[in-house]
């Protein structure tokens, strides 16, 4: 009777020293308490340390709890938790947490960055592809259907030999992209639902056409190029879980339509839209920018645009210097945009330098201001060694500087060979130079006008940080 008392103490005692996992719509709520244990509990688990004042955070929590709920009803592996990251801020800290949200996937206690989209269906699919194979096996008819009902993109690789070399090449690319599901399929039957043939590449999706089948031979690359292109809209609405798809495809040109939701622009444009989108998809992205949205106003300053200009379209050609291309008709019409588009494919457009009227005091300090039109007369005078600070007015790096700059220039006022200049380079640009960080200080010299950069500064804020 003593020994089974003591072993009772024992098991209690130690019960007790285990915290509670609380759970909040299928989450698990961490602590420094309880984390190690559900990280040993649970081979696969997605760690969200959030804030509670946090916007992005509060835009992700109910994706989050749907994706959580959607696992543990498909009984999957994989557990969603989170932790307060403002309470429990030594959490925080040793687990190397810099921003919010911050998202870890610890799969059998080893941490890896997340690097997923933040919609429910996103974060299945990624973390379902990193607990398991990379497609799932599809072997009857229901679980096709089940798969297919079950994702807003699916890719279905139809091959009899799985150790053919198409059922490869798909396998390579089924490793390579997280935000999609993936099955494949040696099943006759599933084949003859769907009527497609041994070797083929299936694309499913809930919008558009509904379906894509990839018709050329199997290869990575345009494999990987296919995928991208049907498993976007037609046009894609720009936002935070649609931004790293669209810049980080291989279609770098794109038109942007700014568009007003509380104007009604979407229901009255968006359709206008779809037809030149089809006629250039593969080499143009259509994407709409809702213009009311606050996080989008640096995006109108960047094409020198104003809210009141609404709606309005631009091309942008994702180069080294990012070229614009500005329509001679505003119009948001399918007639317009295809009129404006084909002209930029066939290079006849003329690249859109943004520039601001020259300032008639624009000499009259020690620190001369240069715009568009006046800048090589300045900088390019052979008779003088011309120093030009390129900045940006929000930039801390350029307000910092004022005061340096402009004793500068005071100290340079009454000389005739030394011009001490700057340019608002987030309102003018100039085909031959490249401005990619802020500031930027060139010394033009005279007589050979060649330009002697500074050193760049790695914490400057680059243009591209927009």
């Amino acid at each position: 009777m003593k020994f089974c008392t003591l072993v009772f103490l024992v098991i209690f005692s130690v019960a007790a020293t285990l915290a509670k996992i609380e759970t909040e719509d299928a989450v698990l709520v961490l602590t420094k308490d309880n984390i190690e244990e559900a990280i040993e509990q649970n081979d696969y688990m997605l760690v969200e340390f959030y804030a509670p004042w946090c916007g992005h955070c509060k835009a992700l929590a109910p994706e989050y709890a749907k994706a959580a709920m959607k696992l543990e009803e498909i009984g999957s592996p994989v557990k969603l938790a989170k932790v307060d990251a403002t309470v429990e801020t030594e959490l925080a800290e040793k687990h190397d947490v810099k921003g919010y949200p911050t998202l870890k996937f610890y799969r059998k206690g080893n941490a890896i960055g997340y690097n997923g989209g933040r919609k429910a269906d996103d974060i299945i699919n990624w973390v379902t592809k990193k607990s398991g194979p990379a497609a799932k096996d599809l072997p009857t008819v229901d679980e096709a259907k089940s798969f297919i009902k079950a994702h807003n993109v699916a890719i279905v690789g139809f091959f009899k030999d799985a150790e053919s070399d198409g059922a490869k090449v798909f396998m390579e690319v089924a490793n390579t992209i997280d935000d999609h599901g993936f099955a494949v399929t040696s099943s006759e039957e599933v084949m003859k639902e769907y009527n497609v043939e041994d070797g083929k590449v299936v694309l499913f999706k809930k919008f558009d056409e509904g379906t894509n089948e990839f018709t050329e031979e199997l290869d990575v690359k345009k494999l990987q190029n296919f995928i991208f292109i049907h498993a976007l809209p037609l046009v894609v609405e720009f936002s935070q879980d649609t931004a790293q798809k669209i810049f980080s495809g291989d279609i770098k040109s794109h038109l942007l339509i700014f568009l007003s939701k509380e104007a009604g622009h979407f229901e009255e444009y968006v359709k206008q839209i779809q037809e030149p989108a089809r006629k250039f998809r593969g080499e143009v992205l259509f994407v709409t920018i809702n213009a009311d949205e606050s996080d989008h106003e640096r995006i109108l300053e960047y094409f020198g645009m104003k809210k009141s200009e609404v709606p309005v379209m631009r091309i942008i050609k994702l180069e080294k210097d990012m070229s614009k291309y500005r329509p001679e008709n505003p119009e948001i019409s399918s007639e317009n945009i295809l009129e404006f588009v084909t002209a930029f494919v066939e290079g006849k457009l003329k690249r859109h330098l943004l520039t601001q009227d020259l300032p008639e005091d624009w000499d009259k300090n020690p620190v001369k201001v240069l715009v568009g039109t006046n800048f090589h007369e300045v900088a390019f005078d052979k008779k003088k060694d011309v120093l030009v600070e390129f900045y940006a007015p929000w930039c801390g790096h350029c307000q910092q500087l004022v005061p340096t700059y402009e004793a500068l220039g005071e100290k340079f006022k009454d000389s005739e060979d030394i011009v001490i200049a700057k340019m608002d380079a987030t309102a003018n640009e100039l085909e031959d130079v490249n401005v990619m960080t802020y500031p930027t200080i060139i010394l033009y010299k005279k007589e050979t006008n060649e330009a002697q950069e500074e050193d760049e500064d790695d914490d400057v804020p680059r243009k591209d940080e927009l």
